[in-house]
């Protein structure tokens, strides 16, 4: 391709979403693009095809609802700032109710065409064994969960030997205001006080012994996710799955992390619970908490299902749930600052879901941010991440910082990959939800869906502030976006 620019090119590891993305956003800013991707010479055992944003599992996008689901607030956003990602899933929509899901081999050609087509990105079909030479001055590692070995092992060398995961040991992870206080309490074991705590640095469960075998006989008859042949199967006693240790034992769970000692129930202390479920803060802004102890590899279905057996969790709504995989991450929120560049090296950034996040869009919205990033650098103008406010700007945070940390292991406690979702905004400003008129009674769920829909509408607007954008008028033209995109 001709490269009509007077901008030494950006480059970037991997044709992903990420990467795919990346190179789109730097490309429409003016500033030539050369994307390294090496399916085409070498293969992996997910992928099927050569194609860019090849989806390698499901062909859904998820919810597409900007008024009321985070997913589909970060759709919209990622639409406003020119994606190349979201205009082909677009245009290659399938029917999926209220989910945008999309033709998978349309899509992963569309990228394709529309990142060879344009003039100022070169695609370069070869494998980067090592980090980018530093010649290459500006550059994105966007390798995405299945990152190459010797990729793998020079990201390794530069970041330190605990900087990098190779297996992804997840427990359930559940917004704060579903659980029911009036069953559980806080407390820390024995009521110590730990760096930073104050002796309630849990949310406790109490489970008595009818409750904890019917909890364990579900458990053991639940259905789990075996281990894909590359995969392995990375079992270690430090974290086995909570199914595997009802497996081995009927009580083995409650002299595990269900142990009920050093805890007293506060709404009934004179009975001791047989069993508690422990639940520790898992993000600075106290909205998001995980479930200790609780890895597992049941199905999805079968996790919601079993969880909400533990009484206060009866109608508990999780911001991800449990699982055991393969799965490459960096520890971001060490490694990198605020703008996805690597700390000890200048010009480097990471994108996708190498930075701890989980999805095909927020995965693509990481390489979005890092493209204008990488971009308004080469450019020499001022980097301005987005709002916090904003779901771009909320999962940037996850990944950078907003993160329980202790001394011993700063920025790790917390820090796992997970999908948008509401626990990752800032909470509305005192007062925001109000009563609407006529209303007699109004708690609960509908203050739960006002609330998330004044964070969509906060989060919308704040985006088109920070893009330049005039504010939303009632109806935007369906082809609003085609003038400037150019996709087929």
């Amino acid at each position: 391709m001709t490269q009509d620019s007077s901008f030494s090119p950006i480059h970037i590891i991997g044709g992903g979403l990420a990467g795919s993305e990346a190179a789109w956003q730097i490309a429409q800013a003016g500033v030539p693009v050369i994307l390294h991707e090496m399916r085409g010479v070498r293969g992996t055992d997910a992928h099927q095809t050569d194609g860019l944003a090849e989806l390698v599992c499901s062909n859904s996008f998820r919810s597409d609802d900007a008024t009321a689901n985070a997913v589909g607030v970060i759709h919209a956003e990622m639409r406003l700032a020119g994606s190349l990602i979201m205009a082909c899933a677009d245009k290659h929509q399938v029917p999926a109710g209220g989910a945008l899901a999309v033709d998978r081999d349309g899509f992963s050609n569309a990228v394709t065409q529309a990142l060879h087509d344009h003039p100022l990105i070169t695609v370069v079909r070869e494998e980067v064994e090592g980090l980018p030479p530093k010649e290459w001055d500006l550059a994105i590692i966007a390798s995405g969960p299945l990152t190459s070995p010797a990729l793998a092992e020079a990201i390794r060398e530069e970041t330190g030997a605990d900087a990098l995961a190779f297996f992804d040991a997840i427990a359930p992870i559940v917004h704060r205001d579903s659980i029911n206080m009036d069953i559980c309490w806080y407390q820390s074991r024995y009521d110590k006080v730990g760096p930073g705590g104050t002796g309630k640095d849990y949310i406790n469960c109490p489970l008595d012994e009818t409750q904890y075998n019917a909890f364990i006989d579900a458990l053991i008859a639940g259905d789990a996710v075996g281990f894909k042949e590359w995969e392995g199967t990375p079992y270690f006693d430090g974290c086995l799955p909570i199914e595997v240790m009802a497996e081995r034992g009927r009580e083995t769970l409650r002299h595990g992390p269900m142990k009920p000692m050093g805890l007293t129930n506060a709404h009934n202390p004179t009975v001791k619970a047989y069993a508690v479920v422990q639940l520790r803060q898992d993000n600075a802004l106290g909205t998001l908490y995980n479930m200790v102890g609780f890895q597992t590899k049941l199905r999805y279905g079968a996790q919601a299902e079993i969880f909400r057996m533990i009484p206060g969790l009866e109608n508990a709504e999780f911001a991800r749930l449990g699982g055991l995989h393969r799965n490459t991450y960096i520890n971001s929120p060490i490694l990198l600052d605020s703008t996805l560049t690597l700390k000890s090296r200048k010009g480097l950034r990471f994108a996708g879901q190498i930075t701890g996040c989980e999805g095909y869009v927020e995965s693509a919205s990481i390489g979005l941010l890092a493209g204008r990033f990488a971009a308004s650098e080469r450019k020499g103008e001022s980097i301005s991440p987005p709002p916090a406010t904003t779901a771009l700007g909320a999962l940037l945070s996850h990944i950078t910082g907003g993160h329980i940390t202790s001394d011993d292991e700063p920025g790790k406690r917390s820090f796992q990959p997970m999908n948008i979702n509401f626990g990752l905004f800032p909470e509305l400003e005192p007062g925001s939800i109000v009563k609407p008129e006529g209303v007699k009674r109004f708690r609960g769920k509908d203050k739960t869906v006002m609330k998330r829909q004044l964070m969509c509408a906060r989060a919308l607007s704040d985006c088109r502030n920070w893009l330049g954008l005039p504010p939303a008028t009632l109806e935007t033209p369906a082809d609003e976006l085609d003038e400037t995109m150019n996709v087929e």
